[in-house]
């Protein structure tokens, strides 16, 4: 290596820039996180009855509706393989206003769909369709919103800076709850099933607008530059799939490894906990969605604050808390709930997003740290969204299945996997706390592999 220091120091964004580019990268994606999730809790307290009414019990109703949320969770792949091909070719800022139009106009339509009693099958056939695009729009909006802040952040503060378009989830799940929890709260369960619903999907238009104008004014980091002119000046035609699986596939699936304990924590906690305490514990759902809003409101904190973490002692001890800690929650969590209380409820739903946070906040930082910047959207796109498929989509209807079978021993154990996995995972990764990118763009093949 011949460079010298001053090459190799990531060009500095001024702070005022930076936080533009912050707000920017969080506006979109808590826009387009409430559009996902406000489908996921449909999915749980509606779409079983409006578009699956003959499926035999209210549980199997719900496992139908969660089936159209898997085909989101399928669909993220396909979408990160594209955004993040173009992503690494074309720019981040103008994939992630793409994505954001999708996702937004998919919902939108959701918000219009006709019912099974309407139109019969075509109801959720439609459904399906939207959801797909829903997932393959938000498939790319994730690596692009954390590469947007990770590439014009300093390695000093990566873990916090790229936290907060992860803090972006909680806060689009908030938002959610906030639109149900009104709706539900304000008219009779006849008029929110007939026709409330539609308002959260049809309000997502609004979000996009403000989303997308917020997005016009900012731009791709110098690094991102510099990686696009030196590979024109290099005659790189090379495609950015191709190079990250012969030049970091250690990288690729050790991401995805770390992301199933993560995946499977989350959605056990925000839409299979719904799901229990509605069909087996009976709660009311104007007071699920509150308990759970309280859940959310804390999970906003603790990501960023688990980021910022992961900047002191290292990106391995924060997300090796969270793993273990993910054990103890499958262990206690059920019998916690079952109790039907306030208190203990928000406490154990909280306990597990803060679990949660642990392995997520430091995520996005250690995983932008893996690639170099010519392949990094494709890279971290392939390690975040290929897991979702069976970790994140299945979760909650694996769990359902198990529960119906089995008991919550069954799903106790299911976890337990989960949690191996991601162990074996953690201990195959290496500590990137601190690391400048531009070491780790010049690093060639076999170094890192």
């Amino acid at each position: 290596m011949t460079d010298t220091a001053s090459s190799r120091e990531t060009p500095q964004t001024p702070p005022s820039k930076l936080r533009k580019v912050i707000a920017a990268s969080m506006a979109g994606t808590v826009v387009e996180w409430y559009d996902f999730f406000i489908y996921g809790t449909a999915a749980t307290l509606v779409f079983g009855k409006v578009f699956f009414p003959n499926t035999g019990t209210e549980l199997d109703g719900i496992i139908a509706a969660l089936l159209t949320y898997a085909v989101g969770f399928a669909a993220r792949p396909l979408g990160g393989l594209v955004f993040g091909h173009f992503g690494d070719k074309l720019g981040r800022k103008r994939l992630l206003q793409v994505s954001l139009l999708i996702i937004g106009i998919s919902t939108f339509c959701i918000g219009l769909l006709p019912t099974y009693a309407q139109v019969g099958v075509l109801a959720p056939v439609l459904l399906v369709v939207l959801r797909f695009a829903q997932g393959f729009a938000l498939g790319g909006e994730w690596g692009g919103a954390v590469l947007l802040v990770s590439e014009h952040g300093t390695a000093e503060r990566r873990g916090l800076w790229a936290s907060f378009p992860q803090a972006a989830v909680p806060a689009g799940n908030m938002l959610a709850t906030i639109v149900l929890t009104t709706l539900v709260a304000v008219m009779d369960e006849a008029s929110f099933l007939a026709w409330g619903w539609r308002v959260a999907f049809l309000a997502s238009a609004v979000l996009v607008i403000i989303g997308y104008y917020i997005r016009t004014h900012i731009e791709d980091a110098p690094i991102f530059k510099s990686a696009v002119a030196k590979a024109a000046s290099e005659a790189e035609h090379r495609s950015p799939i191709a190079q990250v699986f012969r030049e970091r596939p250690r990288q690729v699936f050790t991401a995805m490894g770390l992301r199933v304990a993560e995946n499977i924590q989350y959605y056990m906690v925000v839409t299979f906990s719904i799901t229990y305490l509605k069909v087996e514990v009976k709660a009311d759902t104007e007071r699920i969605l509150l308990l759970m809003l309280v859940a959310h409101f804390i999970h906003l904190f603790a990501v960023p604050a688990m980021g910022a973490l992961s900047d002191r002692i290292g990106r391995r001890p924060v997300i090796a808390v969270g793993v273990a800690g993910m054990a103890v929650w499958g262990a206690v969590a059920w019998s916690i709930l079952d109790t039907d209380e306030a208190l203990p409820i928000i406490a154990i739903l909280t306990a597990g997003l803060v679990v949660h946070a642990l392995m997520y906040g430091p995520q996005a930082a250690f995983m932008s740290e893996m690639f170099p910047t010519r392949m990094r959207y494709t890279g971290i796109s392939m390690g975040y969204q290929v897991t979702s498929i069976f970790a994140g989509s299945l979760a909650p209807i694996i769990a359902a299945a198990l529960l119906s079978s089995y008991g919550t021993g069954a799903i106790f154990l299911y976890m337990l996997i989960a949690v191996a996995i991601s162990g074996v995972a953690l201990l195959m990764a290496r500590e990137t706390r601190g690391v400048d990118l531009t070491i780790v763009d010049a690093q060639r093949v076999g170094v890192m592999s």
